[in-house]
């Protein structure tokens, strides 16, 4: 039993939560969460802990944003797009038992203080940003480090609130470079 209460968007992901895990689930029926379920999360967030696994979408990071907004210090569970996909449709409730439990066990939790040791000079180095590939580069990378895929700003706001090392990026950076030259 996971100790925390996963953050879901709907009743399908729950259904795909339940059958890779023994979890409870909180649902925030989607982009349009309400006061209720807000507070809800909160009280969950301070008895329990929180894990906040939304689809690997704008609408889903639009929803990680307004639970980890209120209720700070959450766990995130972030899922590659590829293994939440079917027949065009991105969400958890695609994935497979294997590729939930993988999510879960690569947890990262944000801090308060935004003192991580990437700076942004690094990730244009990296061809992060500002570079003809930088998308593609921070998709490649973002799912080697465990943080999921996000624009520029966003994904320098991760590697600093999630306190990526540098050593940890380096070697994300390195393996992503072999696996391009391979």
């Amino acid at each position: 039993m996971i100790k925390e209460i996963i953050v879901v968007e709907g009743k399908d992901d729950t259904a795909a939560i339940k059958r890779a895990v023994d979890a409870d689930t909180i649902e925030t029926n989607g982009s349009a969460i309400g006061d209720e379920v807000l507070r809800r999360i909160a009280l969950a967030s301070e008895r329990r802990g929180v894990i906040i696994f939304t689809d690997p979408d704008h609408a889903g990071e639009r929803i990680r944003k307004i639970v980890a907004r209120h209720a700070p210090g959450c766990k995130h569970a972030f899922l590659p797009q590829e293994k939440a996909l079917y027949k065009g449709d991105i969400g958890i409730e695609n994935a497979s038992p294997e590729a939930i439990r993988q999510a879960l066990s690569e947890l990262r939790t944000e801090t308060a203080d935004d003192a991580g040791e990437i700076t942004w000079e690094d990730l244009m180095e990296a061809g992060l940003i500002v570079h003809p590939d930088a998308s593609n580069r921070r998709l490649r990378i973002g799912k080697l480090l465990g943080i999921g895929y996000a624009n520029g700003k966003q994904f320098y706001k991760r590697c600093t609130s999630f306190r990526i090392s540098k050593a940890e990026f380096m070697a994300a950076l390195r393996q992503m470079e072999e696996e391009l030259e391979a």
